[in-house]
């Protein structure tokens, strides 16, 4: 009596049974310290702060293009000089961070793509100020190479700043 039920189970069974694909294993979880989280958090603050000061400095070295005013220039300075410390404070901390993400290969082509572009970025902003009249006389002289340098960095630093944002 036991013969007929296997029988009709092989009958009923298909000869060949599909392989079933496994999905790939999930990326290894990667542990940040609380450092690194602080780090990013001001990193993001820094980065969030840099649209209207890049948006200010754009405009006094729009109008001292036109029309130099002392004022303007002074205040031109202090902008630049305020630019200069958040990417410097922003370089500390993505480099910081950068190097504690080392071993982790979620997202990282498009951190290193962010790193150099924003240390590109850097470069360009120390040879924008080194480019820099000195005083009036050489001011006609130097302005259109300090200008040109100034907006690549801003370019060169809004792509790095626009692959972090909308990368993920």
């Amino acid at each position: 009596m036991t013969a007929l039920p296997i029988a009709a189970f092989l009958f009923f069974v298909p000869a060949s049974v599909p392989q079933q694909t496994l999905a790939p294993p999930p990326p290894p979880a990667f542990e940040y310290s609380d450092g690194y989280r602080v780090r990013a958090k001001i990193h993001r603050i820094g980065s969030f702060a840099m649209l209207p000061l890049a948006a200010t400095e754009f405009y006094l070295g729009q109008s001292i293009y036109t029309t130099p005013t002392d004022g303007k220039k002074g205040a031109h300075v202090a902008v630049g000089a305020t630019i200069g410390g958040v990417f410097a404070v922003n370089t500390v901390t993505g480099v910081w961070n950068l190097v504690e993400s080392r071993h982790d290969p979620n997202g990282r082509t498009k951190r290193w793509i962010h790193a150099l572009l924003m240390m590109t970025a850097d470069a360009g902003f120390v040879a924008t100020f080194a480019a820099a009249p000195d005083d009036d006389s050489s001011f006609s002289n130097n302005r259109s190479k300090h200008r040109t340098l100034a907006l690549t960095s801003l370019a060169v630093g809004t792509v790095g700043y626009l692959v972090m944002l909308l990368g993920k």
